[in-house]
């Protein structure tokens, strides 16, 4: 008898032990880009590392990098069947059809930086359901927002404001900032990123690009295009929402679904410090490389507002959007614009 009173705890705990084992959740996450990166660095440590700290243990993610799961333009799609990936990076930009209502973002030519500009997405989604609701309707939920870099000139001669666009080939991946480029009198191009850009530059076939900083301090930008104008206002507009699977959200106990939430309190908080910093950090090396960096003032910045005749290019959107059945669209781009100018104030 008392060998089995021994016996018994010891047995209990085996029993026990693999079932605390296997109530571990793992998630499987995809990312279009490589990690390595200031964004996909800072989910990877700060937001995945707090999910599992904050579940305890219950939650495990799985991470895929580089398009190992699928490319960023199937993101939406892969994520939103849930059988390859629970978790993915969806672009917005990517998917114009399925979320047609998230290309009004990058409508604006300036915007608010870093923290307000994570506190500016945030309440957009809080206050304006028809964002989440379009995620819904893929069969996603957004987690968490990883927002972009300010837009930043990249020029192979030198440019004193933005006016200097005009007479010179220009490109650009979005259609908002193609339209802009062409009515401030620059010839509007695209092309595919990385080599070929880079090619251009060199080449003389492109003046320069217009692009979010990071990016074109990731492929070397500066070297060929050392005249650079930016401003940390000067809006992208961009984000990358980092979702979930509808069903595989439902199916988390509350707990779970708590702790992620506290995680992504947790990266929210040190985000903006930390885009600050990185940004800092690529422009003093871009400096120290031989590249001309000049920050916009506030007057230079209002001149590319009237330049890119922003408002009338939204009117002609919103007129598509009409014809092309999508609802809510010309109350939202209202909605959005007092919401923006308000964080401008702040």
């Amino acid at each position: 008898m008392e060998l089995t009173n021994r016996l018994l705890p010891i047995l209990l705990a085996g029993f026990l032990l693999p079932n605390t084992v296997l109530a571990a959740k793992t998630l499987k996450y995809s990312d279009h880009e490589a990690l390595g990166g200031a964004r996909t660095q800072f989910i990877n440590d700060v937001f995945f590392s707090s999910i599992e700290n904050e579940s305890h243990g219950r939650l495990k993610i799985e991470p895929h990098w580089g398009g190992e799961l699928g490319a960023g333009y199937d993101a939406l799609v892969l994520v939103g069947q849930g059988t390859k990936a629970d978790m993915a990076i969806v672009v917005p930009e990517y998917t114009a059809k399925q979320l047609p209502l998230h290309q009004i973002f990058k409508s604006f030519p300036v915007g608010p930086a870093a923290d307000r500009q994570v506190d500016f997405f945030r309440r957009v989604y809080t206050q304006l359901p028809v964002f989440p609701l379009e995620l819904e309707k893929n069969n996603v939920v957004n987690l968490y927002f990883a927002t972009g870099y300010p837009v930043a000139f990249f020029s192979t001669k030198p440019m004193t404001s933005l006016a200097d666009v005009k007479g010179g080939t220009w490109r650009s991946a979005s259609f908002w900032h193609q339209d802009f480029l062409t009515n401030a009198g620059a010839k509007a191009v695209t092309m595919p990123w990385g080599d070929r850009t880079r090619k251009a530059l060199q080449s003389g076939a492109l003046d320069g690009i217009m692009v979010n900083l990071d990016s074109g301090y990731d492929v070397e930008a500066h070297k060929t295009s050392p005249h650079i104008l930016i401003s940390k206002n000067l809006w992208l507009g961009h984000i990358y929402l980092l979702v979930m699977n509808k069903n595989t959200w439902d199916g988390l106990e509350k707990q779970d679904q708590e702790a992620i939430q506290r995680a992504a309190e947790i990266a929210y908080k040190k985000q903006g410090a930390v885009m600050d910093s990185s940004l800092t950090a690529q422009i003093a090396d871009m400096r120290q490389e031989g590249a001309k960096v000049q920050f916009l003032s506030a007057d230079k910045l209002q001149q590319w507002k009237t330049l890119s005749r922003y408002q009338e290019v939204q009117e002609n959107w919103l007129k598509e959007q009409e014809n092309a059945g999508v609802k809510d669209a010309s109350a939202t781009m209202m909605k959005v614009s007092q919401m923006i100018n308000g964080a401008m104030k702040e």
